[in-house]
């Protein structure tokens, strides 16, 4: 997910900022009328159809073995042999496919110019028309679409973001896929049989039904990345105490460079602060109770803890304007010395520091009486649904989408990923594919085809094997700390309808209190807000819906 940001709440909050998010729930009212509105969507009550049957894609051997509880397979190189994943091509020339996607890339050449688009519009046998929405321009760009009664064939929402009324809109304008995928059925389309649970329980279900399919991403939610030599010159040591850590970082600050870099997308990394805290993932229902994170005492010393850090000049000074494109570069020019962000930006970060330190993550500090725990990813990059259609126009779909999940190791997974060989990368002496001056601008990352659909990612890194091995080695340490957000997947009427207000409410709290603008004290007021314009309700309804479900 080359450029991904942060997580669900941090991309919401990008666009909330700009004021659309507090537009939307107004003009996305009238989607839930023809949905049922109200509780429609709620899947309490409700007999759930099965999940997809998971059947493992055949592949080839790793490097590095996986492990059950979510430690990738890793390849420190290229397989040498490629194979077929799909006999016939998924269409028959003839059928057009509207789809829209959100994009971190530049905005790519007309189709009768990139040879990327061709190449893959020829190997499914469907001229694909191809609608990209900056992340900027998502939320309202949705607003409008979803509003509206000119709809692609293929939508992804994806990229973390929760639109209100999002749920009632695809139970109301998008197909039950039910038939299609659940249970066996799915064994029509074995690339999308490879998907994992995980994935489609992230995803969840609307009134028991199966309308979407994720595009599924490693457990490990994101990281703190570092500039390791520079960490350690500093002082870095992984598991290090919190006061040691924040003394670390304010080693690391000096001659116009900071230890810690944040953006307007990552509000001083809290999420992961919090947790190293001992704050839950976002939401943890249990004993009969849902509790937010947000009215922890773990969350309230995280706060203190990132203030501190604020004062001492560690985070950027401009960590309340900047971008995560900006920040980015920052990191990669050695201005900031680490930076949070979503784990699919690691090939992204490793090409932009062009070798100039190493690349590594951080591991949670360590906070007396707390356990150290780590954010688990929903298992989703986002999903993706299909407008209604005929049966044989959803078949069709399903088809493109199987085509695109095509695993690692065959020639689908090479051609969507790398492009065409010679045009688009070349191998190098190891074997490895690596883009070539057309192939890092007719690509994935700004033709996103990988954001409708993608086989389970592998940890590969072309050109960078000893990275591949770092953050294997990494991973092994932090899955067994992985504590899941229990509300994904998990249906509320309130969440639908208010989460971007409420989201605006946190963030705009957390910035004002590690900023200094607010004092610590405040932040009751502020949490007290947030339950009375949503966290309370929401929670009543997460709760029944988790009850229901387990």
């Amino acid at each position: 997910m080359s450029g991904s940001p942060m997580s669900r709440r941090t991309l919401l909050r990008s666009i909330a900022v700009g004021g659309a998010a507090l537009a939307a729930p107004s003009v996305l009212t009238a989607c839930s009328t023809g949905s049922g509105g109200g509780g429609a969507v709620s899947n309490a009550g409700k007999k759930a159809v099965p999940w997809p049957a998971y059947t493992p894609a055949d592949g080839p051997s790793p490097d590095l073995a996986p492990t059950k509880e979510g430690v990738q397979a890793g390849y420190t190189k290229y397989p040498e042999k490629l194979v077929r994943a799909v006999s016939e091509k998924p269409g028959d020339g003839k059928q057009k496919i509207r789809v829209m996607t959100i994009t971190y890339g530049t905005p790519p050449k007309p189709v009768g110019r990139n040879k990327y688009w061709q190449a893959v519009n020829e190997a499914l046998g469907v001229e694909i028309e191809f609608t990209v929405v900056p992340d900027a321009d998502f939320r309202p760009k949705m607003s409008t679409l979803m509003s509206g009664d000119d709809l692609p064939d293929m939508i992804n929402f994806g990229g973390g973001y929760v639109l209100p009324r999002e749920s009632q809109f695809v139970k109301a304008r998008c197909a039950d896929l039910s038939e299609h995928l659940s249970g066996d059925a799915v064994k029509d389309y074995p690339n999308l049989a490879n998907i994992p649970t995980y994935a489609w329980e992230g995803m969840g279900r609307i009134a028991g039904r199966i309308y979407g399919l994720p595009v599924e991403r490693a457990k490990v939610h994101g990281a703190m990345f570092i500039n390791r030599e520079a960490f350690d010159e500093a002082g870095y040591r992984p598991g290090m105490s919190a006061p040691d850590f924040r003394a670390m970082a304010e080693e690391a600050t000096q001659d116009k460079r900071f230890g810690l870099g944040a953006s307007t997308v990552g509000f001083f990394g809290y999420l992961y602060h919090a947790m190293w805290h001992g704050a839950p993932n976002q939401w943890r229902i249990k004993d009969g109770k849902a509790t937010d994170m947000y009215g922890t005492d773990a969350f309230k010393a995280a706060l203190e803890y990132m203030a501190g850090l604020r004062q001492d000049g560690s985070y950027n000074p401009d960590a309340t304007s900047i971008s995560q494109v900006d920040l980015k570069t920052q990191f990669h020019n050695g201005t900031v010395r680490s930076m949070t962000d979503g784990w699919g930006a690691v090939v992204s970060n490793a090409q932009g520091i062009k070798g100039e330190f190493t690349l590594d993550v951080a591991e949670p500090y360590a906070v007396d009486g707390v356990t150290p725990v780590y954010q688990q990813n929903r298992g989703c990059f986002g999903y993706t649904v299909i407008k209604k259609a005929s049966k044989e126009r959803v078949k069709l779909m399903l088809r493109v989408l199987n085509w695109l999940a095509s695993p690692f190791g065959t020639k689908e997974y090479e051609l969507m990923h790398y492009g065409v060989e010679g045009t688009h990368f070349r191998y190098d002496r190891a074997g490895d594919p690596v883009a070539t001056e057309l192939g890092l601008v007719d690509s994935r990352t700004n033709l996103p085809f990988p954001y409708l659909m993608d086989a389970p990612q592998p940890l590969y890194y072309p050109g960078f094997p000893d990275l591949t091995k770092r953050l294997h080695a990494w991973q092994k340490k932090v899955v067994p700390l992985l504590v899941p957000d229990d509300h994904w997947g998990l249906m509320s009427e309130t969440y639908n309808r208010q989460s971007a207000t409420m989201d605006q409410i946190i963030t705009d709290g957390v910035t004002a209190v590690v900023a200094g603008r607010k004092k610590l004290s405040d932040w009751d007021g502020i949490y007290k807000k947030w339950r009375s314009q949503g966290g309370e309700r929401s929670a009543e309804e997460f709760l029944k819906e988790y009850e229901a479900a387990h």
